[in-house]
């Protein structure tokens, strides 16, 4: 009976053990995510506030047009270029205003429990490969090498218990945002983990100054924020948007589509609708709105 009575205190004792174990198994973010937190060796930031921090560039970012020695990186979700801008409410793309924005999730973060922030800058490595691979899968034809790459994170939790946090056990937020640049050519993902309902307004996307480029991903003035934005995308990569923010080269893309109608297009009226209609295809994705459209040959086939 003692045997026995011994054998069973040893079971429950590796049951007791184990489970321990599994209750501390750390959190990883979801693949498309590039490396971040101090793991990464970011400068990460514990948010208690309004905060912003100004970081500066080794490489200037080309931003439609714009070049760019330096960055702001909020904590409520927001990249800004010319001012720390740490406002909660997101302004409504386009804003038609004086700033350039990119807004991974622009809303009151630092509301909603504990979280933290950080950020790197990269000009070589893994993560340089990585980038590279990433945007010749999505914007084939340029022989794209990366050559620079900052990567923002924010990372929040419904929760003021650290324990919660540190395992999102808990309703959580986690969102990223990667600009790389190479040859003349800029461009931004947009990454999307754990989305919790968000009691305030939001907005994903990016805008420029004048809003004479802008793409709204989501935005919600409603305080409902409902968009599972982990299983959205325009690349085919569920929480990925990839966008192409400067085309420094004046590259002119080529493109050969088969029509379903026999429409005259040497007619202007019925050309200019079919123009229309591609350029809102390779808008939708990542091309910026300001893209030129021309048509240089029209040529009829026997199918």
């Amino acid at each position: 009976m003692t045997i026995t009575a011994a054998a069973a205190e040893t079971t429950t004792s590796k049951e007791t053990s184990t489970t321990a174990i599994a209750a501390t198994t750390p959190w990883t973010a979801p693949a498309i995510f590039y490396p971040f937190g101090a793991e990464a060796g970011d400068p990460v930031i514990l948010d208690g506030g309004d905060t912003s921090y100004f970081v500066a560039f080794s490489t200037p970012f080309t931003y439609f047009g714009r070049s760019y020695n330096s960055i702001y990186v909020n904590n409520n979700g927001l990249l800004t270029f010319n001012q720390a801008l740490p406002e909660a409410h997101p302004y409504p793309f386009p804003t038609y205003g004086a700033e350039d924005y990119i807004a991974a999730l622009w809303t009151e973060l630092d509301d909603l429990g504990i979280g933290r922030y950080s950020y790197q800058e990269y000009t070589s490595g893994r993560v340089l490969t990585r980038a590279t691979q990433d945007i010749n899968q999505y914007f084939p034809g340029r022989g794209f090498t990366a050559s620079w790459v900052f990567v923002a994170t924010w990372d929040y939790a419904l929760t003021w218990d650290l324990n919660v946090f540190n395992q999102h056990s808990g309703p959580a937020i986690t969102v990223q945002a990667v600009l790389i640049s190479g040859h003349g050519f800029s461009f931004i993902l947009l990454h999307y983990g754990d989305c919790a309902g968000i009691p305030y307004p939001v907005e994903a996307g990016y805008d420029t100054i004048g809003s004479t480029d802008y793409y709204v991903i989501h935005y919600d003035q409603n305080s409902g924020y409902t968009l599972n934005l982990k299983t959205t995308t325009n690349v085919g990569v569920p929480g990925r948007w990839a966008f192409l923010v400067n085309n420094g080269t004046g590259t002119v893309i080529g493109l050969q589509i088969k029509l379903q109608s026999f429409s005259d297009l040497t007619q202007s009226e019925n050309f200019e609708v079919v123009l229309h209609q591609i350029k809102q295809e390779l808008v939708s994705r990542g091309l910026p709105s300001s893209v030129e459209m021309e048509l240089r040959r029209v040529k009829k086939t026997q199918t």
